[in-house]
């Protein structure tokens, strides 16, 4: 898929009118299959939820987090940087699309292109980096696409249903991003 094929998408500040598609969204158990989530069910209640977005809207739990809405208006995820380190210049980048419907269409891949754009220019950022588990083979495909990069393997460094399951570090670099 080319560049230009890609679909158009927004990122958004969240607001208390997301509560109700991110606590569907976690509901999923294919949707929160490759996510850091409590090892129960539900993972959050909608109370949680809700703390969690009024946190991410006061910007009080270190998470630049944002809505991805598609270019005719719909909320069908979230992105977001965190361990945001100013002095090194650089954070972690978590994505979800929640809405299933858009799964494989590049809207994963065209939120990720504008937030980091956004934490290289706005936050000056030097280094973007991710954590994604091994198995999780499309985003991995998607964030080599991108321009990440494999740093290493990090063993063991999630509990998954009672397992623990080794993931992948990846970055991607301002100058590898731009150039």
């Amino acid at each position: 898929m080319k560049t230009t094929e890609l679909p158009k998408v927004y990122l958004r500040e969240l607001t208390l009118n997301d509560v109700d598609d991110r606590f569907r969204w976690c509901l999923d158990k294919e949707v929160t299959k490759h996510l850091n989530m409590p090892e129960k069910y539900p993972p959050f209640s909608k109370e949680e939820t809700k703390s969690w977005i009024k946190m991410c809207i006061n910007k009080t739990n270190g998470y630049e987090q944002k809505a991805i809405v598609t270019e005719e208006g719909m909320h069908i995820g979230w992105i977001d940087l965190k361990n945001i380190d100013k002095l090194n210049k650089h954070a972690e980048l978590g994505v979800a699309i929640g809405d299933k419907t858009y799964w494989g269409k590049g809207y994963g891949f065209s939120a990720m292109k504008e937030m980091l754009q956004w934490g290289f220019n706005e936050l000056d950022l030097n280094k973007i980096w991710l954590r994604v588990e091994v198995d999780n083979e499309k985003a991995i495909k998607s964030y080599k696409r991108i321009g990440y990069v494999e740093e290493g393997i990090l063993r063991q460094d999630r509990l998954r249903n009672g397992e623990f399951v080794d993931r992948l570090r990846m970055s991607i670099l301002r100058h590898e991003f731009f150039c």
